[in-house]
């Protein structure tokens, strides 16, 4: 017996001694286990496919702000490549990288008062701001108390504004240096109307409306006869086509047919990073002109609206809107200081990615080592490139992007969480902004909800 009681002491004894050095590696296991998991593709063509989603909204921002201000391309496209690099990991699913919009308008639509400096320092505040309200955990707060209604208003309103700038690049033609359009598009050409209406019936064959699964029920059927079997096989090849992929590629060589001598502009290697030097009056500029107007729209389409499409595309992979506040706000503490192009997340580049077929933060992981081999090697005279490619192209898959986020609003259950909605998008779509849209919607909410109260109140005190 008091052998036994011996051996049953010393078992535990020897696990113990087997599993403590084990324990250090079991956890680095872990995070490598997590960022396979994160990065993983679903679909390879599917996730190429969705990191094109994105760049109906990168591109123009960011060709407008390099020919009207002297952006520096290649910093911004290597920080802004790390970025998706590190989102991706983080986030395990198609976390988007867009410009700040408030502030690009700003500088682009203001003259020289708020160049470069003055644009670096408004998306410093903005991103100190974020920082602080993410470790506060105030965003947290607010994700929980603004009511459903509101954002799902401050999306429709973005949703529409992408759909309706995205029609207005394919009709019109643009100068993105002075944000302005020149005329009618014409019908024929390398970046005509023709092209544009092909390229959007393409994407429409192919994608659809954005339905998961296609023709589960036919698939289904015991006896199918050979004609369904063979339409069912086309529809699943169509179906399976990177749309979005082969539009892109599509206007890149277009690029280099309508101007074949760019390939001479072309310089290999990085430009020079340099800490952006910003003067008192800059930071008063940048903060006034740009921080004011942009922080509204951060904190309710760049953390909370993000925070909530993400938890309705992707369910069972809710992300605190602290996180999602502290990633904004660490990106541009970090990138602005040296002429990266201030940046944020966005719902409307998250729904056009999930549009595409983007799954995985492995879709964004890719777009950013593109960005980053892109910076690396080519710099700043791939605008040179960018200049040429179709804006009407552009303009279809900023306009797929934009109704994918829209769509986002259709859940709403009663009339009443549909008025408030519709309130919030009607006056953020007027030019007043996000912000007074949001006030709008959360009067509007408290007035019916007071509204009803009183009528419950009322009724009861009709039956005492």
């Amino acid at each position: 017996m008091s052998t036994m009681d011996f051996q049953n002491q010393q078992i535990p004894n020897s696990q113990t001694t087997q599993i403590s050095p084990e324990t250090p590696s079991n956890s680095a296991e872990k995070i490598i286990h997590k960022v396979n998991k994160n990065l993983a593709f679903t679909s390879k063509w599917a996730e190429v496919n969705g990191a094109m989603g994105d760049l109906g909204t990168y591109i123009p921002i960011v060709l407008a702000l390099t020919l009207a201000k002297d952006l520096n391309l290649g910093t911004t496209l290597i920080f802004t490549g790390l970025y998706n690099i590190v989102t991706g990991v983080i986030y395990g699913v198609p976390m988007p990288v867009q410009p700040m919009k408030s502030i690009a308008a700003v500088a682009i639509s203001d003259g020289s008062d708020f160049s470069i400096p003055e644009i670096m320092a408004a998306g410093i505040c903005t991103g100190g701001i974020l920082l602080v309200l993410g470790v506060t955990r105030l965003m947290q707060l607010a994700y929980k108390v603004i009511p459903l209604p509101v954002v799902r208003g401050i999306q429709l309103s973005q949703g529409l504004s992408f759909a309706m700038s995205a029609v207005k690049y394919i009709r019109k033609v643009q100068d993105f240096s002075k944000s302005k359009s020149k005329g009618d598009r014409p019908w024929l050409g390398l970046d005509g109307l023709v092209l544009a209406i092909v390229c959007a019936c393409f994407i429409v064959i192919v994608n659809g409306a954005g339905e998961e699964s296609d023709g589960e029920g036919e698939s289904s059927c015991v006896a199918e006869r050979p004609w369904a079997r063979r339409r069912r096989r086309l529809r699943e090849v169509i179906a399976s086509l990177p749309s979005a992929f082969i539009v892109f590629i599509l206007g890149v060589v277009l690029a280099f047919i309508r101007r074949p001598e760019v390939v001479k502009d072309v310089k290999f290697g990085p430009s020079s990073i340099a800490v952006v030097k910003i003067t008192k009056h800059a930071w008063k500029q940048g903060f006034v002109k740009g921080t004011i107007p942009q922080l509204p729209l951060s904190v309710l389409n760049s953390v909370i609206a993000v925070c909530k499409l993400s938890s309705d595309l992707f369910p069972g992979k809710d992300f605190s809107a602290t996180s999602v506040s502290v990633t904004v706000g660490l990106m541009n503490l970090v990138g602005c200081w040296f002429g990266a192009m201030p940046c944020c997340h966005g719902a409307g580049g998250l729904a056009g990615q999930y549009k595409f077929g983007g799954r995985s933060g492995g879709c964004v992981a890719l777009l950013g080592a593109a960005k980053l081999v892109l910076g690396l090697v080519l710099g700043s005279s791939l605008v040179k490139i960018l200049d040429q490619f179709p804006v009407g192209v552009l303009g279809v898959l900023l306009l797929f992007a934009g109704i994918e986020l829209a769509m986002a609003s259709r859940d709403m259950q009663s009339k009443e969480e549909a008025f408030v909605m519709l309130i919030s998008t009607a006056v953020s779509l007027v030019g007043s902004g996000a912000a007074l849209g949001f006030v709008c919607g959360i009067v509007v909410h408290v007035i019916l909800k007071l509204r009803s109260f009183s009528g419950d109140w009322s009724c009861s005190t009709i039956r005492i």
